[in-house]
């Protein structure tokens, strides 16, 4: 793909030009009616006009270029055989938008994403350039917290880690596990044997298992061990070795929860605890296992923490808004 220089500017405004070598992905990079291209300018306030496979972007300089750059990005994913969806235009978007600072380095997203995952069912790869920083963590520390709002991807991409080292035989096991506890409700007595009482808390992880495996697969893994998905109370008195772990919703674990758990990691054995402190559900919130743990162990050697924030919400953009203003209102 080649690229003209800027061709004209007035004042803090830039008029950029692109063109792309590939006009059989030109297409996909704009989107169905356009969606990819009136995202872009929605987002970012430029306009931008397409003859062909060359592309015109007018607006202020800054944005001009963080266009240019969402557009370039979006173009070498098509060109890696990656697909486009309204959640990965939004993440590039977010992605340009990240400051350099302090030695902060933002993501390139004018470049395909420098770590991924396989599954069986799909490629991902990272929407934030937090997400790069967690998918790195998941990939070579032995015991990682993801701390964050809901919508950010940290259930998601653990369980993606943890299906990926499954089918390559890294790992024999893929345990998973929840605290039941209510979302702020109390639902009472809950019918049928204990398989039946426990999934709706563990509904989400068998949802993620569902998107990285087909059915049959999961079925199957299930009914031989391969997979486990268990309330937190099940992991007393094990030592889980050759597994991946992962605790979701941590935050509603008690000290003495966290330290059981913590305390099964086995040799040859990963183990993610994810949670959002800010949603704790417990009778006594203030004895949260999860902020409890990442206290005393953040920075041990083996172990790595990794936040997120609102900016990182990977879900529709909506979330993303109700996020901050909820986090806005509660500081």
């Amino acid at each position: 793909m080649s690229r003209k220089p800027v061709q004209a500017q007035v004042g803090d405004r830039a008029r950029l030009e692109i063109l792309f070598d590939k006009p059989q992905l030109i297409g996909k990079l704009f989107g169905e009616y356009d969606r990819n291209l009136v995202a872009i300018e929605n987002r970012l306030g430029v306009y931008i006009a397409a003859r062909g496979n060359k592309i015109q972007i007018e607006g202020l300089a800054e944005q001009a270029a963080r266009a240019r750059e969402v557009l370039t990005g979006l173009y070498n994913r098509l060109v890696q055989g990656q697909e486009l969806d309204t959640g990965a235009v939004e993440a590039v978007i977010a992605m340009s938008a990240e400051p350099v600072l302090d030695g902060i380095i933002r993501a390139d997203v004018s470049q395909p994403p420098s770590v991924m995952i396989r599954t069986r069912k799909k490629t991902i790869v990272p929407r934030s350039a937090t997400q790069i920083r967690y998918m790195e963590a998941l990939a070579s520390a032995d015991i990682i917290f993801a701390l964050g709002p809901a919508g950010t991807g940290k259930t998601y991409l653990a369980v993606a880690q943890a299906v990926q080292m499954l089918i390559q035989g890294q790992v024999d096991r893929l345990i998973l596990s929840r605290p039941a506890v209510e979302a702020g409700e109390r639902l009472g007595f809950l019918p049928g044997d204990m398989k039946e009482k426990v999934d709706p808390y563990l509904r989400p992880l068998y949802d993620a298992l569902y998107d990285m495996l087909p059915a049959e697969q999961v079925e199957r893994r299930i009914t031989s061990g391969e997979i486990e998905i268990a309330p937190l109370a099940f992991m007393r008195g094990r030592t889980l070795g050759d597994a991946f772990i992962i605790l979701d919703e941590a935050q509603n674990t008690t000290v003495a929860q966290m330290k059981m758990f913590l305390t099964r990691f086995g040799m040859n054995s990963r183990m993610v605890v994810c949670g959002d402190p800010k949603q704790v559900d417990l009778p006594q919130p203030g004895v949260s296992g999860l902020a409890d743990a990442v206290g005393r162990l953040e920075g041990v050697d083996g172990m790595a923490t990794v936040r997120f924030n609102a900016a990182d919400v990977v879900r529709h953009p909506i979330v993303g808004r109700i996020v901050e203003a909820y986090e806005g209102k509660d500081a």
